[in-house]
């Protein structure tokens, strides 16, 4: 029998991609939806549509699943926890913390939110980098009386940098990486998101709070659960985070230094086998391939990538030696904003974790 489901804030850009990435999941099945007071009551055609011109976002509208076309949404306060085994929550940060935190006490939440990522007793997750951490789920179960818990994605920025980086924090010593990135426009969400005419023609060099979290969570991701605790990883981060004229899809360049020698020969094949032996494999939003290492140095390029594997894969390219230090590569990295980063992801966290037992 398939896990009963609810999405939060489902009328949102994130919320949207939560209904596409459930479409005839094998798993779970969603049976509520709600979202704030002007959407409530409302079909979820109709509460999607543009109030303005009436047309529905165009990159969900043929892939809502005819039943949730006429399924009526409801507001936070009229959702029913008794019949659900799981939420799926893409509120703001503000209202999240209160919201997420009323669920949790009965059921999991799976938040693409920032409320609770950077408390002790919540690991912050990407399905085939940490999954270890996922044990500090039953820790924060005891801390706050819950039967439930809330396990965060990355910021969508950190999720690329921390997949790629994994494999060489983990064999050669990464401690330092500078990191500049050129992040779409959809990842500021739809509503205030970016104006068109602040973005088109322009790059916009800063992203509020960006790069704070980028530097906080890498390090969380890559660190180790000892004694009920995650100790951060001892590496350094540095970045410059922006805005580019790109709808899906954030690009990185990336520059690490390591401990230990590395050549972008030797990283090219720790990627292709940590990819290989991926702990996700076979779950059924996993890609096929959870990293690819491009040769052509003109890739990745996003309007390519977003569409391989269904936006899951994490594209690595333009691999080459770093003189500036003793040991050292660069690279470009591409990750799906939306996709990985986001709804999908978030998805795939919690197959991960119902394979674990503990959804």
């Amino acid at each position: 029998m398939k896990k009963k489901v609810a999405i939060i804030g489902v009328t949102g850009s994130v919320g949207q991609e939560f209904v596409v990435s459930l479409r005839d999941h094998p798993w779970f099945e969603v049976t509520q939806i709600a979202a704030s007071e002007r959407s409530a009551g409302k079909k979820y055609l109709d509460a999607i549509k543009d109030p303005n011109s009436g047309i529905t976002n165009w990159q969900v509208g043929g892939n809502i699943p005819d039943y949730i076309k006429d399924m009526t949404v409801v507001s936070v306060d009229d959702l029913k926890v008794k019949d659900l085994d799981l939420v799926f929550s893409s509120i703001e940060s503000e209202a999240a913390k209160e919201i997420e935190a009323r669920f949790a006490k009965d059921v999991p939440v799976i938040s693409t939110s920032s409320a609770y990522r950077y408390e002790d007793d919540v690991p912050i997750l990407i399905p085939g980098i940490n999954d270890e951490q996922a044990d500090l789920l039953d820790i924060q179960k005891k801390n706050r009386n819950w039967k439930g818990f809330v396990a965060p994605l990355p910021n969508c920025t950190t999720t690329g940098l921390a997949i790629t980086m994994k494999p060489l924090y983990e064999e050669y010593g990464a401690k330092k990486v500078l990191m500049t990135s050129m992040q779409a426009i959809s990842g500021a969400g739809r509503a205030p998101g970016v104006s068109a005419m602040d973005v088109t023609d322009n790059i916009i060099p800063y992203i509020p709070k960006e790069e704070q979290k980028v530097r906080i969570e890498t390090a969380k991701i890559l660190g180790k659960l000892k004694n009920g605790k995650i100790e951060p990883a001892n590496i350094k981060v540095s970045c410059t985070c922006t805005r580019v004229p790109v709808i899906d899809g954030h690009t990185e360049s990336v520059f690490v230094e390591t401990s230990e020698p590395i050549d972008p020969k030797s990283a090219k094949k720790s990627y292709e086998e940590y990819s290989k032996n991926i702990s996700v494999a076979g779950l059924p939003s996993a890609p096929p391939d959870y990293l690819l290492v491009y040769d052509d140095p003109t890739r990745p390029q996003p309007r390519i990538e977003r569409e391989i594997n269904d936006g899951m894969t994490t594209t690595i390219g333009r691999l080459e030696e770093e003189t500036l230090f003793d040991h050292g590569i660069k690279y470009m990295l591409f990750s799906h904003n939306k996709k990985m980063g986001s709804a999908k992801g978030a998805v795939l966290l919690a197959e991960m974790l119902y394979k674990k037992g503990k959804i």
